[in-house]
């Protein structure tokens, strides 16, 4: 596999004491909009994405705004590829101090027609990815006694809905991981963070696995009536990093998880009338 690294510097050097984030699937949506925000607020970014033309195009972006950014092709699925780019951030920069994990893929369709290779696309992407990028930021953060790491995970694995069973399993194991990794990591100075946005607008479609038109479809409807951006969350998530909240998620979305808590057979009912409309 090819591993490509274009660093592109602030045309000063007063970022010299900056801190540095590495952002993965930081080439567009949520991850450029994490990028271009970390930026604006005197991080250091690398962006890690397989796209290596938008890759960069954002770094080129980030550094004619006058920031520091680098791109480096990160493959999430590829244990090797996360070591090289953390690797490749660590002798630019000398050290990392924030890991966000947002590189995903999303899987529609109703259950019995998701295949194995469904399954394990979404699982070796959004979850093992998630695995893979903490433990090789664990062995460099943990270097320097301190750390930042927050995984993005869907609103859904904490509210899961019909259609979605592979895609809320995975993003409800990555909330789980999250939960572990908050209190096993502490001791070594690494905080961890959670951040559960709901659907937005986003290149998601690009990457989207349907097992059938009609799931597709809805799918890309859902995300085409939301008026949240991905600027919008990048700033939320970034405001939650600087307070230290685990929990990260829009204000507007935190009735869900309260109805599902408090009145979990009003909560079903709805479940239940959305699969229903699914399966006719």
């Amino acid at each position: 596999m090819r591993h490509t690294c274009l660093t592109f510097t602030h045309r000063n050097n007063n970022l010299s004491d900056a801190r540095t984030m590495l952002i993965t699937g930081g080439a567009s949506g949520l991850g450029l909009a994490l990028a271009q925000q970390a930026a604006a607020l005197g991080w250091r970014v690398a962006i890690a994405d397989i796209n290596e033309t938008r890759g960069d195009a954002a770094a080129k972006e980030i550094a004619g705004s006058g920031g520091d950014a680098m791109f480096v092709r990160c493959d999430v699925r590829d244990e090797a590829s996360i070591r090289i780019a953390m690797q490749r951030i660590a002798r630019r920069w000398g050290q990392l101090d924030a890991l966000i994990n947002n590189a995903g893929i999303a899987t529609t369709g109703l259950f019995e027609t998701l295949t194995d290779e469904d399954w394990q696309q979404q699982l070796n992407t959004d979850l093992l990815g998630t695995v893979r990028s903490c433990r090789a930021a664990v062995s460099e953060m943990q270097r320097h006694d301190h750390g930042r790491i927050i995984n993005i995970a869907g609103l859904h694995g904490a509210a899961p809905l019909p259609g979605l069973s592979s895609f809320s399993a995975t993003q409800a194991a990555i909330i789980a991981l999250s939960e572990s990794l908050r209190a096993e990591l502490a001791p070594l100075g690494i905080q961890v963070s959670v951040a559960l946005p709901s659907f937005f607008r986003s290149n998601l479609n690009e990457t989207l696995r349907s097992a059938d038109p009609v799931s597709r479809a809805r799918f890309l409807s859902n995300m085409g009536r939301q008026t949240s951006s991905s600027e919008y969350l990048a700033k939320l998530i970034m405001a939650a990093m600087d307070k230290n909240d685990f929990l990260i998620m829009p204000p507007e979305e935190r009735w869900l998880l309260r109805q599902k808590r408090w009145q979990p057979k009003r909560y079903f009912a709805k479940l239940l009338a959305l699969a229903e409309k699914f399966r006719r």
